[in-house]
């Protein structure tokens, strides 16, 4: 990578960074202590149900139900999908593949490339020698040798680094639960 791409490369995460950390704050900014405790209690209880919520929160269920769809209109709960096994639904491997690319065109269209790979349910662009991270789960081994051919297939992608996940010590899906209400209240709202 010459020193024009690198200095390329280096102003398009700013900014997007940048973009990102504007956009949520506009997000937050609206958002109070029954906001933050509405999504704590989704996190905690994995549901979106108005009235365990309420039994949670003391907030009434009008409130709770008013809220959730001003969280879904700005974008903050994005759907409302149930949380599936992977391993008792037959996807227990779990593959970390860093990519390193060498691309002349746009890298989302890399990116677009990687993330339409089946199996690939996780795809984080990154900074450093490795340009991309996807997390793949898979039902066996052979699955993990076809995705491995299809990153070689993929034009643009240098050299992959494949990790074998042994076990998942942790992994919660609802990031939130990991905080305090305390803290939410103290990092997210003015």
């Amino acid at each position: 990578m010459s020193s024009i791409e690198f200095e390329l490369d280096s102003r398009i995460a700013r900014n997007l960074r940048r973009e990102w950390n504007y956009q949520a704050r506009r997000r937050t900014a609206s958002m109070d202590e029954r906001d933050l405790a509405i999504l704590k209690a989704i996190s905690e209880l994995g549901t979106g149900s108005p009235e365990q919520i309420h039994e949670e929160t003391d907030i009434p269920v009008s409130t709770v139900h008013y809220r959730l769809n001003n969280l879904r209109e700005a974008g903050i709960i994005e759907n409302d999908l149930y949380d599936i096994d992977l391993d008792a639904l037959g996807l227990g491997v779990t593959v970390l593949v860093e990519v390193l690319a060498d691309y002349a065109g746009a890298h989302s269209d890399v990116a677009d490339e990687i993330a339409a790979l089946e199996g690939v349910t996780t795809l984080l662009s990154t900074m450093g020698e490795t340009d991309f991270v996807a997390v793949a789960h898979l039902p066996d081994e052979d699955a993990v040798g076809r995705l491995l051919r299809e990153f070689e297939e993929i034009s643009a992608v240098e050299r992959t680094n494949s990790t074998y996940v042994i076990e998942t010590l942790y992994d919660d899906a609802r990031a939130l639960s990991s905080y305090s209400l305390e803290t939410l209240v103290e990092l997210l709202t003015e």
